[in-house]
């Protein structure tokens, strides 16, 4: 596991670890407080993911196109 904070994660750091938890869960090959300990923090990560994936889309929904359908700007986007 990283040393980073899940919160300041990027998407990719805590998918990355997302499946080595979860690797480490199906495998079955560890004890039952570590296998605690990681669905623990696999859900962490698992609510990091669809954070950082709401952002994204938010700010996606964000753009506004012009007739042709070229992005032209940004749209204010409550809360960012």
């Amino acid at each position: 596991m990283t040393d980073t904070p899940v919160d300041e994660m990027s998407f990719e750091t805590a998918m990355a670890e997302l499946e080595k938890v979860l690797g480490q869960l199906e495998r079955g090959d560890v004890a039952l407080e570590e296998s605690i300990a990681l669905y623990e923090r696999g859900a962490v990560l698992k609510k990091r993911c669809e954070e950082k994936l709401k952002e994204a889309e938010e700010k996606v929904a964000a753009i506004t196109l012009d007739g042709d359908g070229n992005a032209v700007g940004l749209k204010p986007v409550e809360g960012l």
